[in-house]
């Protein structure tokens, strides 16, 4: 019985060992199993959301009872004591909106981020909305995800590039579990956190998306309730009222250029107060609960089910009642500004959540603000507010975040209405281009500018970093077995025009390499009849793996090695081809002037 349980981990360890002998199996179950966790992570999250905001404002309503309506003000102060030492004492990344850190950790990190940002961003986030801070769930979801996916890629001592495909695939999975919405969340992964569309595992990215939303329909969605909020059904009414779309997608890029730079203005006035970074969120709490006390729409995501002051539970919020054009302009417009202010002083406080969805609620309520005043010039030629505070809210996010095509995938998803598709990619391209003169970056990409980190100067300086070792290597490459005479090594030298091979033993092993350097090294001032390739080789010699891309493997090994051995990563000993710097500066050329690789297969 002992010798059994001894044995278990052999096999376990042996089995594993076979999954990963296929790589594609073994890539589909970790997509999957990355899939799962991301849906039940935004389940869990959504739930203890729930739950905080439960204990915060029903509970609190009772703790505070003397106060009366005014113990509001308190919430986010609690709820920013509680964060900050957290936040600064555990896991800083869990700080702010978490999108740019995870871009961070794909683009140059190769992947890799701290397990223990799971736990904590989820815990930080959930008391910051809980206690009402004004900042969404999506941020988090997608750390948390990426956090999942790079920690089980880690497990496995995987390679950078599978890190970075795990991350995106917990990426996927938590925006589609979300918003119940598979499509966009491989869409986000690719065009907001990997910056490309193209990648050479996109397809374990829709396993992991579909994966997490099958988890969220059968935990979150139901046929009743298929979405994270209600969206009537809204059609173009006249053609001419593209127009007014198009002056809305004007105005939004305005309006977002403007959220930005206030966003970053007030995160720079906290950086400069002289407190304890840990006291900073209880510092923007105050503010926001003062806001919250007289609009207390500004509280928390800005839609879906809730609590609100007094411990009441409502099952919609300002988005939803935008959307059916329930709001009286002048609210529209005082919550509106109130939803930038709050949102700009809780993450520039040190609060943690996303800016996600507060983009949503601005977009709204923008839209719903002007599709009210064009409405009443034009009441028969156009649609109700709500269909304005639906496309503004895509186009409002999408100019923010800089991602056109995941706001009209997820916005179909959602409402799946095809009616507003127009008006959508009208105002999502005009405001696109505007605001791209007033501030050229979107919030994300902006908050690592201030880190000092240029993702787009990185693409565009190192193209190598689009291109696997397998896209470029020489796959047939002649090598020579160590018995080979110098002698006869010369001459195959002279006869092929290489200046170095691999060498490979009888058993297809490669035990090291041979140049012209060794070649010249050993004919010097000596009898050279009786030496063999053995005796000159380089035995310890640096090697590539064929999932590796271009940039790294020069990171790593240099520019000065004619030719790197490209062996399989899961037995390093097999050689599989050669990298030479002819096959690099090859790609190189091709990449720069838009021609096309051959495509990488299986080495």
């Amino acid at each position: 019985m002992d010798a059994q349980v001894l044995h278990q981990p052999n096999r376990l360890a042996a089995f594993i060992s076979r999954l990963r002998s296929n790589e594609t199996l073994f890539g589909v179950i970790l997509a999957i199993i990355v899939g799962v966790i991301a849906g039940f992570g935004a389940v869990v999250f959504w739930q203890l959301i729930k739950w905080v905001s439960w204990l915060f404002f029903s509970g609190g309503a009772t703790i505070f009872e003397p106060l009366g309506k005014y113990y509001v003000v308190l919430l986010p102060v609690i709820g920013g004591l509680l964060i900050g030492p957290i936040i600064y004492f555990l896991a800083r990344e869990a700080k702010g909106d978490g999108i740019p850190d995870t871009i961070e950790a794909i683009a140059i990190k190769g992947g890799r981020i701290r397990w223990l940002v799971t736990p904590i961003k989820v815990l930080a986030s959930s008391i910051c909305i809980g206690s009402g801070g004004s900042v969404g769930r999506e941020g988090p979801i997608v750390q948390i995800g990426a956090s999942a996916g790079s920690t089980l890629g880690g497990f496995f001592h995987l390679s950078d590039e599978w890190l970075k495909t795990l991350a995106l695939c917990g990426v996927a999975g938590g925006i589609s579990a979300t918003f119940n919405a598979p499509l966009a969340g491989i869409i986000f992964a690719l065009e907001v956190i990997a910056g490309r569309f193209i990648t050479p595992r996109f397809g374990y990215i829709v396993i992991s998306s579909v994966a997490a939303n099958v988890i969220a329909r059968i935990f979150l969605f139901t046929e009743a309730n298929p979405t994270s909020f209600v969206v009537p059904q809204y059609e173009l009414v006249s053609y001419w009222e593209i127009l007014p779309y198009a002056l809305l997608g004007v105005i939004i890029a305005f309006v977002a250029a403007g959220f930005i730079r206030f966003f970053f203005k007030v995160e720079d006035i906290f950086a400069r107060i002289r407190i304890p970074d840990y006291l900073k969120p209880a510092l923007g709490g105050l503010i926001i609960g003062i806001i919250g006390l007289y609009y207390p729409q500004v509280f928390g995501v800005g839609y879906g089910e809730h609590y609100i002051s007094g411990g009441a539970f409502v099952e919609t919020a300002v988005v939803e009642q935008a959307l059916a054009g329930n709001i009286l302009p002048v609210t529209l417009a005082v919550v509106l500004i109130l939803k930038i202010v709050a949102t700009s002083i809780t993450l520039g406080s040190g609060g943690s959540g996303g800016v996600f969805a507060p983009s949503l609620v601005v977009g709204s309520l923008l839209g719903g603000l002007f599709g009210s005043g064009v409405h009443t010039l034009f009441p028969e030629n156009t649609a109700f507010s709500g269909a304005y505070a639906l496309v503004g809210m895509g186009a409002f996010f999408a100019v923010v975040v800089r991602a056109p095509i995941t706001t009209i995938i997820i916005l179909f998803e959602i409402t799946m209405n095809y009616s507003l598709i127009l008006p959508l990619l009208t105002a999502v391209v005009i405001g696109t281009i505007i605001a791209h003169y007033f501030f050229k970056e979107g919030i994300y990409t902006a908050s690592l500018l201030k880190k000092g980190i240029d993702i787009r100067q990185l693409e565009q300086t190192i193209p190598m970093k689009m291109v696997t070792v397998a896209e470029i290597m020489t796959r047939n490459f002649p090598s020579v077995p160590p018995t080979m005479p110098v002698t006869e090594l010369v001459t195959k030298l002279k006869r092929s025009g290489h200046h170095g091979f691999p060498v490979v033993d009888e058993g297809g092993d490669l035990v090291g390499c041979v140049t012209l350097t060794d070649v010249e090294s050993a004919l010097v001032g000596g009898s050279h009849e009786e030496l063999t390739v053995d005796n000159i080789s380089t035995k310890s010699v640096m090697t590539a793996y064929p999932d590796q891309y271009i940039h790294d493997v020069l990171v790593k090994i240099g520019v000065d090695v004619g030719r790197i051995p490209v062996v399989d990563r899961d037995n390093p000993r097999k050689l599989v081809g050669v990298l030479r710097r002819h096959d690099i500066v090859s790609a190189y050329s091709k990449i720069v002037t838009g021609k096309r690789l051959r495509a990488p297969t299986q080495p």
